[in-house]
């Protein structure tokens, strides 16, 4: 299983992201947890201590690892034919929760022309990531549409789009949901999120009916995430006592009922 969660800034993708990949480590699959965030922190979320998270270097900024893979005998010159399948051994991050993390960096946007190594790498990865590894993969992609457009979320199986009631958000879920079904996508969802009552879940039930998407679940607005937060936890830690993340480890039951 390849998901892909997207959706606009400050939605709780990156949460809904992590909480999925640690309900599926505890159903016993080896799980890869990507962050293609240009401003990544879904470590954090993850359990890794904010130390080792700031030492993390992404891939796109990794010059040794991309001088290791594309470097020729001529200036300028850049080697587009490597493999990649040791980059995740290497530059892995272990969570505390099971997962491994990889965090990516910037891609730059399909048909531009650029051919820099950074990019060259990334692709490459990305592709060997979601098309050849025998493992479930939940991506945390960058906030907006623009990622769409970059090709990030190209292979995968499953495209999660996190929204709150708020009309911005939801125009950015629906963009995203048009996008990612001319892409060939095969399943597109959208996730309510931090909803506080009935007039916001109303909102979003309605919108994403008139614009004919499919909703998975609806989160409910969670007081313990909040306070999570401020204190620098990682929400994991109250797994037991958070609605949200019930609701969450629900969405991923479901995922795996669909793919089953």
């Amino acid at each position: 299983m390849k998901i892909a969660v997207s959706g606009k800034g400050g939605v709780g993708k990156t949460f809904v992201a992590g909480v999925l990949a640690s309900f599926f480590v505890t159903k016993g699959f080896k799980v890869l947890a990507i962050d293609a965030d240009p401003s990544p922190n879904l470590a954090l979320t993850l359990g890794i201590p904010l130390d080792e998270a700031n030492r993390i270097i992404p891939v796109s900024e990794n010059s040794q690892l991309l001088e290791s893979k594309t470097r020729t005998n001529f200036e300028g010159v850049y080697r587009l034919s490597f493999t990649v399948d040791d980059i995740v051994e290497r530059f892995g991050v272990k969570s505390p929760y099971g997962m491994n993390l990889l965090v990516m960096g910037t891609i730059r946007s399909a048909g531009t022309g650029c051919t820099c190594p950074a990019n060259a790498v990334i692709r490459a990865l990305l592709r060997h990531l979601i098309v050849e590894r025998n493992e479930v993969v939940v991506m945390d992609m960058e906030a907006g549409v623009e990622h769409m457009g970059r090709g990030t979320a190209r292979h995968v199986d499953t495209m999660l789009i996190v929204s709150d009631s708020s009309l911005k958000s939801l125009e950015t879920a629906r963009k995203i949901h048009k996008l990612a079904t001319d892409a060939g996508i095969e399943n597109s969802f959208i996730i309510g999120n931090k909803v506080r009552n009935l007039t916001e879940n109303r909102a979003i039930q309605q919108f994403v009916a008139e614009n004919k998407m499919a909703i998975l679940a609806l989160v409910p607005h969670d007081e313990t995430i909040l306070q999570a937060d401020m204190e620098g936890e990682t929400p994991l830690k109250y797994a037991g006592d958070s609605e949200g993340i019930a609701t969450i480890q629900e969405i991923g039951r479901r995922l795996l009922d669909h793919k089953t």
